[in-house]
């Protein structure tokens, strides 16, 4: 497949698990560059960075001084990237960047502008973890969907690939875990053509770093009315 996507990862005290995942994004084939947006971490991650981009021409490390949120990071990583498609990418190890090209189908067939991956449709792999945080998930799913009339399975999932020219045209707010509902909302005005793939899906606890909590489901709750109904 010819290299043409940039992949945008946005990283807070990753330590133990940033070498490895830069090393399976760059196995990929289609991967154009990898920009890391560091958010602030005060774990190491940063000298790691600084190894990784001085050993490695598809890396690009951007560093924010202090830490601003999952949105912030994937705003200023999306300004950066040059590639004809855009993928997001967690540096945890949960979502396997050997399932770009299936996210890349629908998009090199011209048939998608936008692909989402979902951890709740398919046959792929699952991990088994907190039913109340499944619960969250469908629930705001849900409920993003009814405000923006489209029939995701997944809103909250980290793997969202764009055409680069989609991306282009939205400004990303949201500078923590509301981004997920807000660039959907914003993406289903565009009145571009989505599509959803099965992915598989390697889910951390709490106790192994687990990021977001009930508060970021209330500012979720809080982002789709304010995304889908006042602007």
């Amino acid at each position: 497949m010819e290299a043409c996507l940039s992949v945008v990862m946005p990283v807070y005290n990753e330590a133990q698990t940033i070498r490895k995942m830069a090393g399976m994004v760059l196995q990929r084939p289609c991967v154009k560059e990898l920009i890391i947006v560091d958010d602030g971490s005060v774990d190491g991650t940063r000298d790691m960075l600084k190894e990784l981009a001085a050993q490695e021409p598809l890396i690009r490390v951007i560093l924010h001084e202090k830490n601003s949120g999952k949105g912030a990071a994937l705003r200023t990583g999306f300004v950066a990237a040059q590639g004809q498609f855009v993928i997001v990418q967690d540096a945890d190890l949960e979502y396997d960047p050997a399932e770009y090209p299936r996210l890349l189908a629908p998009v090199l067939q011209d048939k998608a502008d936008v692909v989402y991956g979902s951890r709740f449709s398919g046959s792929s792999a699952h991990r088994v973890l907190y039913f109340w945080h499944s619960a969250g998930n469908r629930f705001i799913t849900q409920l993003s969907n009814m405000f923006s009339n489209v029939n995701l399975t997944d809103v909250e999932t980290c793997y969202k690939l764009f055409r680069k020219s989609v991306l282009d045209q939205l400004t990303i707010e949201e500078n923590r875990f509301g981004f997920e509902v807000e660039i959907t909302a914003k993406v289903a005005r565009l009145k571009v053509r989505i599509y959803e793939v099965g992915i598989s899906y390697y889910g951390r606890t709490c106790d192994e770093g687990k990021k977001i909590g009930w508060r970021d489901g209330v500012q979720a709750v809080w982002c789709i009315l304010r995304y889908n109904l006042f602007r």
